[in-house]
């Protein structure tokens, strides 16, 4: 195990696995097993979505029994997809328990996500979020809600039901500060009820190198030292806002309230950590976010990187969020429309998990035939 991931847990930092399929879970003395990167790269957390499950579906002889058993049992697309994801996210949830039990439910956490073709659908978000909190049926799994407005008010809904929730998509810090209140508004619809809130975490979901690979380019167009200055810096101080929303609402009464009643954070956890750019070090989103009470999911190929060039890993957030609120105002001072960038990046992110899940359906109706 390398000291820069040590380090980055030890800091507060919990390091999840941006990936999972079966031949992880099936294969413990593998290298890239689940188990291995659990016992040596200091992973305690699985996230999974459309596009993860589409490239793992794809192995078709390490899923080849699971497809005839369903094919002979006359499973439709749909059933076969359900059947098989929440199968491996709850074998996976099995295999992170003692971590859940060790971290007091914080970690050792599994995310599985709702149809991204419900994006825009309150009500059928909360129905099938409520179906796939029964039949995984672990007290360790996170049901992903996107960050859209209509997903909102499920949120709200969903944990005020005592479902934990990851909540996905989010790129602005606008839309973060909503996510946040609809959080605290679930756990004291909770309270009010009478019911326990000291058994609900929820995550919220930053998207991070989508932002740079969104405003570099327009950067780069300028052609100017004002603009190269800025390239690369945009999603870290983009993050780095989201963070200091975070430290200040957990100073309020409101929320003080709600943690005596033995309420959790929602931790803010960085997502798209892959770096696309290879002008970038690979573990850019890793060490330039390292901060207490975060969570940094990542890519195995990201997870790896920081292993090998072992960083020296500090709290990267709290003493440069003047200078994010400086890089975003120099990026407006440009020309550059954060919130056009950011809602056009919500879209596509939408667009993107669609068509991975209509690919997930074809792979898997090619499989069953």
């Amino acid at each position: 195990m390398s000291k820069a991931l040590q380090n980055l847990s030890t800091l507060g930092t919990s390091i999840w696995l941006d990936d999972l399929s079966r031949s992880r879970l099936k294969n413990p003395g593998s290298d890239s097993s689940l188990k291995n990167l659990i016992e040596n790269y200091s992973v305690v957390g699985v996230t999974t979505n459309p596009s993860i499950f589409d490239n793992a579906l794809k192995d078709s002889l390490t899923y080849a029994d699971a497809f005839a058993a369903l094919k002979n049992a006359g499973a439709s697309v749909d059933q076969a997809i359900r059947k098989v994801t929440t199968t491996d996210v709850r074998d996976a949830c099995d295999l992170l328990l003692d971590t859940f039990r060790k971290t007091q439910g914080i970690d050792g956490r599994v995310s599985i996500e709702v149809d991204p073709r419900l994006a825009h659908m309150t009500q059928e978000t909360i129905e099938q979020a409520r179906e796939l909190w029964t039949e995984v049926g672990r007290e360790n799994l996170f049901i992903k809600v996107p960050a859209t407005l209509a997903g909102l008010p499920a949120i709200e809904l969903l944990i005020s039901e005592g479902i934990s929730v990851n909540v996905t998509l989010i790129f602005s810090t606008e839309r973060y500060e909503k996510v946040l209140l609809a959080y605290v508004s679930g756990l004291e619809t909770r309270l009010a009820a009478g019911s326990d809130v000291s058994q609900i975490q929820s995550v919220a979901s930053f998207f991070v190198s989508r932002v740079d690979t969104a405003i570099d380019p327009i950067l780069d167009n300028m052609s100017t030292t004002e603009a190269t200055m800025l390239r690369g810096k945009a999603a870290v101080a983009n993050a780095h806002l989201a963070y200091e929303i975070f430290l200040n609402f957990h100073q309020s009464k409101r929320w003080k309230k709600l943690a005596n009643s033995g309420a959790w954070p929602q931790r803010l956890l960085w997502a798209s950590t892959g770096v696309k750019d290879p002008q970038y070090a690979k573990d850019k989103y890793v060490t330039e976010l390292a901060a207490p009470l975060t969570v940094n999911t990542m890519p195995e190929a990201t997870l790896r990187a920081v292993h090998d060039l072992n960083p020296t890993i500090i709290d990267a957030i709290s003493s440069q969020i003047i200078n994010a609120h400086q890089v975003l105002q120099d990026l407006s001072g440009l020309g550059i429309d954060y919130n056009k960038i950011v809602s056009n990046l919500e879209v596509d992110g939408i667009m993107k998990f669609e068509e991975s899940w209509v690919n997930l359906l074809q792979t898997v109706k090619q499989a069953l035939a």
